[in-house]
């Protein structure tokens, strides 16, 4: 059953809002027989879309899977290119590594790969990311900016908002953002962002953009050594967040503010930045791969340079670090 079809079926029975779609009005809508039809619900039942049927009348779509499919994510988008090729498995090695090799076979700009578990599931500096099946967004997102490969590292940034405000719109509950990479809510992580290049020296090919975030998890589900740390978006809103959904919502916030940064560079963002951060004007540990440097962050530059005053008055930008507040 090719993926486009299945999706316009869910579509179409979405859309009807609990009205019966005959058997013949979607055979006569796609081209194809009623047996057809047919088999194709029926493979939609077995992925865990169910429907009544009522006589003469039709089929009402009951329920939807709780899963991150491309049928679920597609009927919520409003985007115009962003999640419009998905590549969607139950279980993955890794989404980052299949999006890099889809960006080096030509992938287009807004192809995703997702999936409900990664079993190689990686981090910054190479560092493991937990992927608990069924509970999360776990999605690589294929970037292809016209831009030189030095303003490459500000799309962290720039993503940090869109998925902010897309948490935001879909559970009521707004992150602060954790310079440079990091969703907090009270305090606790909740979404991390791994921005990787395919680059020639004078341009950037693709941006692949790793995105997890903690979405129904209960306290129960995070391992000992990060559940002091570690929240999610369920555990802190009382509610089970739509993933789907919420992976819609992400891609129409990313389409926008990464067409408004390769258009208008990142200082109309910067401020929206500033407004989310829990990092600025907090004292901080910046933790790089020679020093640790102390101070109050004061802000960020244009370039999306973290600025730390450090206790002589000194100002220090730090380009890549591991930050931790100080008490």
């Amino acid at each position: 059953m090719k993926a486009t079809l299945k999706n316009e079926i869910i579509k179409r029975l979405v859309e009807a809002d609990g009205k019966p779609i005959s058997g013949q009005q979607l055979a006569d809508e796609f081209g194809i027989s009623r047996t057809a039809i047919w088999k194709h619900m029926k493979q939609l039942q077995e992925k865990g879309y169910d429907f009544e049927t009522v006589k003469k009348r039709g089929y009402i779509l009951t329920a939807t899977p709780d899963t991150v499919d491309d049928a679920k994510i597609t009927v919520a988008l409003e985007t115009e290119k962003f999640g419009h090729r998905i590549i969607y498995e139950e279980s993955m090695t890794s989404t980052q590594t299949i999006a890099h090799n889809q960006a080096q076979d030509g992938a287009s700009e807004g192809t995703i790969v997702i999936c409900e578990e990664q079993t190689a599931g990686r981090g910054r500096m190479m560092r493991e990311w937990k992927s608990t099946k069924g509970k999360g967004i776990w999605m690589s997102v294929i970037f292809r900016p016209e831009i030189p490969p030095y303003e490459a590292p500000q799309f962290t940034l720039v993503a940090a908002v869109a998925l902010t405000k897309a948490i935001d719109d879909v559970t009521g509950v707004r992150p602060e953002i954790k310079w440079p990479n990091d969703l907090l809510i009270q305090g606790k992580k909740c979404t991390g962002i791994l921005t990787e290049l395919q680059a020639d020296p004078d341009r950037v090919n693709a941006i692949i953009m790793g995105i997890g975030i903690n979405v129904n998890h209960e306290q129960a589900d995070f391992d000992e050594e990060i559940k002091d740390i570690a929240t999610s978006l369920k555990i802190v809103s009382g509610k089970h967040i739509d993933r789907a959904a919420l992976v819609a919502r992400i891609l129409y916030y990313l389409e926008i503010y990464s067409a408004q940064y390769v258009k208008e560079g990142f200082e109309p963002i910067k401020s929206e930045w500033e407004s989310y951060s829990c990092t600025i004007g907090s004292r901080i540990r910046a933790t790089t791969l020679q020093d640790v440097f102390i101070g109050k962050a004061i802000g960020i530059t244009k370039d999306g340079v973290l600025e730390l005053q450090l206790d002589d008055g000194t100002i220090k930008g730090i380009y890549s670090a591991d930050i931790t507040l100080e008490k």
